[in-house]
């Protein structure tokens, strides 16, 4: 072999193995800019973990609608409590708008403190539950739960609870089983809340006496004429605030800020998530529809969530939302 062909073959190797190695190191180099783009790229869609809770249902509808006139793709996945709060931690989910305390204060704290999941802002503060009469049964007089024991028969000595094995549900049966605000003598009729709701509307009707279980946000509240009553002796079946928070993955803020910077404004009235469970499950309307037409019908509360927010283009979010919904 020449020497020229000897150099030819050196160089030809030499070549051959700096191509190699360039293309080894631009495929690792790519494999490396995959590994590392899904978790931006998971945030062009943003999830919702949706439990089966008509108030959650379009509140979460709400937010998505808005989300997708920012630029966002949305998906609500309908969940269980525990399956939400395990997706969030893992960063499966990005939203969740059902964080009921005290009910979820065990499940959710933990999280908090482990560094998994931020509460960002309680979206519903104040909201009342426990036994509620109608309004003409507490303008004569029954205004706490130790009245109800004066009026017993008027009452048939009955309260209208809810699913077996519900918290309330287990704070009457204590207060009967230890005679807390006089009810010792009573009886709690456990039932669905659909079925419970159905009685107490009957005897509304009829304008008799009925006590039962009460929450707001719920249709109940629109639909009927009904007064909470105070609770008596701590027996812990009346008064009971609750606070709803919005929680989302602890790394959310630096991943997506403007849609932090939306869920942290994004609070709702009491009364408005009364009058969306009313036309979502009162009167069947479909959640889309509630949504979009509240949304056109509110823009001065959207301007007040979406204050200083940018669309993912950058742009102001509520002027995007207003050209879309009109005004």
């Amino acid at each position: 072999m020449s020497v020229t062909a000897i150099s030819n073959t050196t160089r030809s190797a030499t070549t051959n193995a700096t191509t190699t190695k360039t293309l080894s190191l631009t495929a690792g180099f790519l494999l490396a800019a995959l590994a590392a783009t899904p978790a931006m790229a998971e945030l062009d869609e943003l999830r919702f973990g949706v439990p089966p809770w008509p108030g959650v249902t379009v509140k979460s509808e709400v937010a998505a609608q808005l989300l997708q006139t920012m630029g966002y793709e949305t998906r609500q996945q309908d969940l269980a409590v525990s399956v939400i709060l395990e997706g969030l931690s893992r960063n499966d989910l990005e939203i969740y708008l059902g964080g009921w305390y005290p009910v979820q204060t065990d499940m959710v704290e933990p999280l908090v403190a482990d560094g998994k999941v931020e509460k960002v802002v309680s979206n519903i503060s104040g909201a009342n539950s426990g036994l509620v009469v109608p309004q003409y049964v507490y303008d004569a007089g029954v205004t706490t739960v130790a009245e109800l024991a004066e009026h017993y028969d008027r009452f048939d000595g009955e309260i209208q609870g809810i699913e077996a094995g519900t918290g309330i549900n287990d704070a009457i049966l204590n207060a009967i089983d230890n005679d807390l605000a006089g009810l010792g003598d009573w009886q709690l009729r456990e039932s669905s809340t659909s079925a419970m709701l159905a009685q107490a509307e009957q005897k509304m009707a009829d304008e008799e006496w009925v006590t039962f279980v009460g929450w707001e946000p719920h249709w109940m509240n629109v639909s009927f004429d009904l007064a909470y009553l105070a609770d008596s002796d701590d027996a812990g079946v009346a008064s009971i605030e609750s606070t709803v928070w919005t929680i989302t993955p602890a790394s959310l803020a630096d991943e997506a800020p403007e849609v932090h910077r939306f869920l942290s404004q994004y609070v709702i009235d009491i009364e408005d998530q009364n009058d969306w469970v009313h036309e979502y499950s009162y009167e069947e309307r479909p959640a889309e529809e509630v949504a979009n037409e509240w949304i056109g019908n509110n823009l001065d509360t959207v301007a007040d969530w979406l204050e200083g927010v940018k669309t993912r283009n950058g742009e102001s979010a509520i002027e995007q939302v207003r050209a879309q919904y009109g005004s």
